[in-house]
């Protein structure tokens, strides 16, 4: 388990830094925590859908828009995560986006999931079914 990338590990495909998103919890375990833990991967997937129209209600509507807040050149190869990005989807950096569209949300998350995780770990099955399933119900901790 520990081999798989972080953010699968976490259910987190998105690598999505812990902000109290429901039922998630900052992670444990490691030297410098910051990334959300989702139950389920179902529950990863729409935190970084939600996310991804947050922006989007921001204004942030492009992938150059969207890539440059949501992986920061302080952080990330910021142009080459756009340029994949893009390069998969089929679009332009300043193409606007709806990012209500379902095929939009799962070619952007799809994406996304690749460049934090690598390619292998999310199969778009498996995001379509994420988006149209219900949340995991919070549960109380344990004692």
């Amino acid at each position: 388990m520990s081999q798989l990338p972080r953010g699968i590990r976490n259910n987190n495909p998105g690598n999505l830094d812990y902000v109290g998103q429901p039922c998630a919890h900052l992670e444990t375990g490691v030297p410098y925590p910051r990334f959300a833990v989702f139950p389920t991967m179902a529950d990863g997937i729409r935190a970084l859908r939600d996310q991804l129209l947050r922006y989007g209600e921001r204004g942030l509507t492009t992938v150059r828009a969207i890539i440059s807040v949501y992986a920061p050149a302080s952080e990330n190869p910021t142009g080459a995560y756009i340029y994949a990005l893009c390069s998969r989807m089929g679009v332009q950096p300043d193409t606007v986006l709806d990012l209500h569209d379902p095929a939009t949300q799962r070619a952007l998350i799809a994406g996304i999931a690749t460049m934090e995780n690598g390619p292998g770990h999310l199969g778009l099955p498996q995001i379509d079914q994420a988006l149209h399933a219900a949340p995991a119900v919070p549960q109380p901790a344990e004692a």
